[in-house]
This record gives structure tokens, sequence and C-alpha cells, in this order.
């Protein structure tokens, strides 16, 4: 029976509005009692308030079930240097983890500057982290390097871009720490204690979710609902395993052979 990592937003949700289908997708999931998570790049909520966010659209999703590119980073954070110091520009998703893992937010001396996304970037705070960087030796990390999404009005820009921006400016490139990086696939594999050969990924991104999928030995599942229009494909040196309009044409009981 295969098992399912499937990306958020463009894939179940277009900003508040369910994607058509995908609770039909998420019921069969659940009916089959298959093993699944919800692998977002999105570091601005938390698991908890991203699992209400969904239940209101009507999709039965728990807490348990999403991991975000800002638990991730948490995690890499307190392996590499744990009880540490970092100043974050973030949402709570991003600085409740940071907190959780024991460390310190803060713009004095810190180990690292931790990028993520918010609903307001300030420029103040941009401006610090450069310096930071540039100045203090800070390490640069964020948590995707997705340089824009949907939301309800179109694409809107990412953290990606922003990183871009402060790499610009301090001449020090940052770690992605969520997809297409290995460590998070890997995370969450392990997290849902399955391999790489009996899951796939299910994501709307060529960029990010296609090509994680790819470089972590997963068949994957392109839908066109979100980012990535048909005619984009072409243009990557990797191929999606399979193409679907949306999770409303992928019946998942096809996929165990």
């Amino acid at each position: 029976m295969k098992n399912f990592l499937i990306d958020m937003d463009g894939v179940l949700v277009e900003g508040k509005t369910i994607i058509p289908g995908a609770d039909v997708f998420i019921n069969k999931l659940l009916e089959q009692k298959r093993k699944f998570l919800l692998l977002t790049n999105n570091p601005v909520y938390t698991p908890r308030d991203l699992a209400h966010r969904l239940q209101e659209t009507g999709l039965q999703i728990k807490e348990k079930q999403i991991f975000t590119s800002a638990l991730a980073t948490a995690a890499f954070l307190q392996r590499q240097r744990p009880n540490g110091k970092a100043y974050v520009l973030g949402e709570s998703g991003l600085t409740q983890a940071i907190h959780d893992i024991g460390y310190i937010i803060t713009d004095i001396n810190p180990d690292y500057v931790v990028l993520g996304e918010t609903l307001a970037y300030n420029f103040e705070m941009i401006k610090k982290a450069i310096r930071l960087i540039h100045n203090e030796g800070a390490r640069f990390i964020a948590t995707n390097p997705d340089s824009s999404g949907p939301s309800e009005g179109g694409l809107v820009p990412a953290c990606g871009a922003m990183a871009a921006l402060i790499e610009k400016a301090s001449g020090v490139a940052p770690l992605f720490i969520g997809k297409p990086n290995a460590l998070m696939m890997r995370t969450a594999l392990n997290y849902l204690n399955v391999h790489s050969e009996n899951t796939i990924m299910v994501g709307d991104r060529m960029d990010t979710d296609i090509i994680a999928g790819v470089t972590s030995g997963m068949e994957t599942i392109l839908v066109l609902s979100g980012v990535t229009k048909e005619e984009d494909i072409g243009k990557f040196p990797y191929l999606p395993t399979h193409i679907k309009k949306s999770v409303a044409e992928i019946e998942p009981k096809d996929f165990d052979y």
C-alpha cells in the first residue's frame, strides 16, 4: 500500500479556498488507512493553526498530519547547535518552532539569522539581518527557496525572493532547509516511518515538490492546479512520474502495483 507526501498550497487549497475534489482525495486516504503527511514549505503558521484552517475548508486534517519547513528548520538548528540563539524574520509558525527547541530569539550575537516568510516584511528587520550576517558573521538559514506562491489574489513573493535580496546585500548565500532539500524529505519519511520506494510525492511545483521527490527516490505526481502549468514541464531536465489536473483525479489504489 502506497504512502503519500502531499504539498498543501496549490494542491489542496488556494489561499483559504479548497481546490475542488481535495476533500474527496483526503477522505480516500483516510478510508483506506494510508499513511500520509502534508509537507509544506509554508512556515507562516503552526501545524495546529494550519490544521484549523484546513478543517474550516472541509478537509479532515489533524495537527500531527502536517510538517512544515519551520519544523524542519528547527530540527536542523537543534542538531547543529543545541540551545543556541537566532535572529528570526518570520511569523508564529517559525518563532514557536524555534522557541520549542530551546533557542533564544535575539539580535544580540545570534548564531543564526533565520529567514522565513511574514505577512509584512519590515525594512528595519531586513537591514538588521543583513548587518548581522555581513558584519557579525551570523550564519544565514532560510526556511524555503520558493520565490513566489499562490494566493486567492494571485502570486505573492515568498521566502526565496527575500533571501535573494539579503544575499545580494550581504554577499552570503543562505542554506535553504525546506523542499527540495533532502533533509526535509528524509525527516518526513522518518516521521511517517515509511520508505521512499513505497511513497509518492504529490505537488504543484516542478522546482520544489517534484525535484524533491525525484532526488529522494520517490514516485511523483504533478498536479496542474497550482504554480506549474503543463507548458512549463518541458523546461526542466526531469519529469514527474504522473501528471494530473488536480488531486481530484488521483485514485490512490491505482498506484498499488
